[in-house]
């Protein structure tokens, strides 16, 4: 069976006493629980490098919200997936909107950081998604198609199976508003099925799926209960331990 995963995408927010507090919040609160889905938790580049010691004995898994496209050198300001990996991290969150949006960061260099990240060690959580003009033009799965394959399907199979697709209608992120379950399952289904063109029915059927488009605790359940929904790539609810959780425990 494929892993179901909650991750949660702190962005840019949390200073570093108020992300450690949030961090042994979220660890107490499972101390005693096991959760059956898989929890992440991608924080800002400052918390990394205390997590492993905060989360020892815990079940919670920790990653980076994005890396360089270079392995080491002079790019001043950026972090590699090694400095990534030697923290302890295990996950790298690559491609999300806001880097393609603000950053101008395309599927060619999201590919080269995958492939770099994978390389390393590190799983990858691959983003990708429309936004609302193109989906109200009816060009979704076009968009969706081109990201994917211009930003993961040159990866061997032993490559693939380090990546976590999450589909993010970005129309539904910070808006207030929401895919229906429907429509979430409606695009997932699409993904496994282009990867289970490139790939073959086993990889495809083995490939943990996210959706991240405004999932809260109030529709969590709904929307990972549709068959082709693996768990959630959360944004602003991650910040809140009681909500998080609430999430994290509805990924059954």
């Amino acid at each position: 069976m494929r892993k179901k995963i909650v991750a949660g995408n702190w962005k840019m927010n949390m200073d570093l006493s108020s992300g450690i507090e949030l961090v042994r919040g979220i660890k107490g609160y499972f101390a005693n629980k096991k959760p059956e889905a898989e929890i992440v938790l991608c924080t800002p580049y400052i918390h990394l490098a205390l997590l492993k010691d905060i989360l020892d004995g815990s079940s919670l898994k920790f990653g980076a919200q994005n890396c360089s496209s270079e392995p080491s050198g002079a790019y001043t300001g950026e972090i590699s997936c090694g400095m990534i990996k030697s923290t302890g991290a295990t996950y790298v969150i690559i491609g999300h909107s806001e880097r393609r949006t603000y950053f101008g960061e395309n599927d060619q260099l999201l590919n080269r950081k995958t492939k770099l990240a994978i390389n390393t060690g590190l799983r990858v959580i691959f983003c990708c998604g429309e936004v609302l003009k193109e989906r109200e033009k009816g060009i979704h799965f076009d968009v969706v198609k081109k990201q994917l394959e211009e930003g993961l399907f040159n990866l061997s199979e032993t490559e693939i199976c380090n990546v976590v697709i999450a589909y993010e209608p970005v129309w539904a992120i910070g808006t207030g508003l929401n895919a229906t379950p429907g429509q979430a399952q409606e695009m997932h289904k699409f993904i496994r099925q282009l990867v289970t063109e490139k790939y073959g029915n086993k990889i495809a059927e083995e490939t943990t799926i996210l959706y991240g488009g405004s999932c809260k605790a109030s529709n969590a359940a709904e929307l990972f209960a549709m068959p082709d929904v693996d768990g959630g790539l959360i944004g602003g609810a991650s910040l809140k331990k009681e909500e998080f959780c609430a999430i994290a425990e509805a990924a059954k």
